[in-house]
């Protein structure tokens, strides 16, 4: 079954492919460890074979996500070969041609996507993150999967051990017609080695477990565990390449954040990293006093003008690439523009922010000027919620995290912008 792909496959990835013959057939695993490649090339195969009568379908929790990891790979010919030619998809476009048979694209991002599927009849489904897919949906799915001989293929990386998917499918697979198949990190044979090593240094903790080992595990205790005062907190700051912008967390009773952020010119070694630069908070209860939207906006730019050393030794002010607010901050952004800045609303996924975070720290990317003193005190008790963890779901304590949401919100949102650079091969 292995002669669909270019590319050489696992015994794991043949084993999953050759067995799959269940109505409900998972992959579940770490990233990067083969799973997506071999649901992808038992899927064409179903396609070509699926039966007739029912509608094909796609599924994912967003288009551009179905695109990326869905379609990317189907297209590569360096993965399907001369099968490439006979796939057909535009970016956003609601339907695909595959091998022949109109495929249906649903994302599936929230509790109201069960109504794209009232009235289909499907044929099979391939279902991209199932873990990320409503509970409804899912059930949905199942219902509408009613053609004789229909299949359903997905794929997820681990989630919390009490998740649905988990509890109420994987586990009782035995009861159920439904096979599935755990992938670690190493059974991917098309990996380098040093990438390899290089994303198990990366990651560390609830990431490590679930992104390289597979496991489908709870979210406890300190959320950076790999933060490290003595290496971490420095007393100056290099010379910057790139001021990426300031990422601000807004409040009035609560404290206002705002943390500057930029990547700096490599260092003997080549290096690259990203310091969080400076800081300005203003905490009401400590002040006796609440600042209006036009007064922080004026703050923050004055705190902007003075941030001392900026483009070199006795340089004062900097006016970064981007102020990243608080989404839902919507006045103070209107008082940003009014003010003459171009701000942008932040990224607000936590639990990909947190990860970027963690992947910054435990590279030993990530430096933090001593003087970024609400940043410092928070990150030491910043920890996941035990209570919601029971409940399955991942989710910080909401306390004491306004100067690391402020911090987050710039180091996620302009990911794209400093990931290249840190990337990037040094001439020094």
């Amino acid at each position: 079954m292995s002669k669909l792909a270019l590319v050489t496959l696992s015994p794991a990835q043949e084993r999953s492919i050759a067995e799959s013959t269940a109505r409900i057939n998972i992959w579940t695993g770490s990233v990067r460890s083969g799973k997506t490649i071999a649901s992808l090339l038992r899927w064409l195969m179903y396609v070509a074979q699926a039966p007739r009568g029912g509608h094909l379908v796609i599924v994912g929790k967003t288009a551009d996500t179905i695109a990326r990891n869905v379609f990317e790979p189907l297209m590569d010919p360096s993965l399907t070969g001369p099968i490439a030619k006979r796939i057909f998809f535009t970016r956003g476009a609601p339907t695909a041609n595959i091998l022949g048979r109109r495929v249906e694209i649903i994302s599936a991002n929230d509790v109201r996507a069960e109504s794209r599927l009232r009235g289909l009849t499907c044929a099979g489904a391939y279902v991209d993150e199932a873990t990320l897919i409503p509970e409804s949906f899912w059930d949905q799915l199942l219902a509408r999967c009613s053609v004789t001989g229909s299949k359903i293929f997905a794929t997820t990386n681990p989630d919390a051990p009490n998740h649905w998917l988990r509890k109420r499918f994987l586990l009782r697979s035995h009861e159920l017609d439904l096979k599935w198949w755990h992938f670690i990190l190493d059974d991917n044979p098309a990996l380098d080695p040093v990438y390899v090593s290089n994303l198990k240094s990366e990651y560390t903790g609830l990431w490590y477990r679930r992104y390289v080992l597979g496991e489908w595990c709870m979210a406890e205790g300190a959320i950076f565990d790999m933060w490290d005062p003595e290496r971490h907190i420095v007393d100056s700051i290099p010379l910057m390449e790139r001021w990426l912008g300031v990422g601000i967390d807004y409040g009035t009773v609560n404290p206002f954040s705002a943390i500057l952020a930029g990547v700096s010119t490599p260092d003997r070694e080549g290096q690259r990293r990203v310091y969080l630069v400076s800081e300005w908070r203003w905490d009401s209860r400590l002040e006796r006093r609440q600042l209006t939207d036009a007064e922080y906006s004026k703050k923050v730019s004055e705190w902007l003008d003075n941030v001392p050393d900026t483009y070199g030794p006795g340089t004062r002010g900097v006016r970064p690439d981007w102020i990243i607010v608080d989404p839902s901050a919507a006045s103070f952004v209107t008082q940003l523009h009014h003010d003459g800045m171009l701000p942008q609303l932040g990224d607000n996924s936590v639990l990909d922010g947190i990860r970027t975070v963690s992947n910054l720290i435990a590279a030993d990317q990530l430096r933090v000027h001593r003087s970024c003193a609400g940043w410092l005190g928070e990150i030491g008790s910043y920890s996941w919620d035990d209570r919601k963890a029971e409940k399955g779901d991942d989710a910080p304590v909401k306390l004491d995290d306004h100067s690391l949401d402020a911090g987050r919100y710039i180091l996620h949102t302009t990911q794209a912008a400093w990931m290249p650079l840190m990337e990037a091969v040094s001439n020094f």
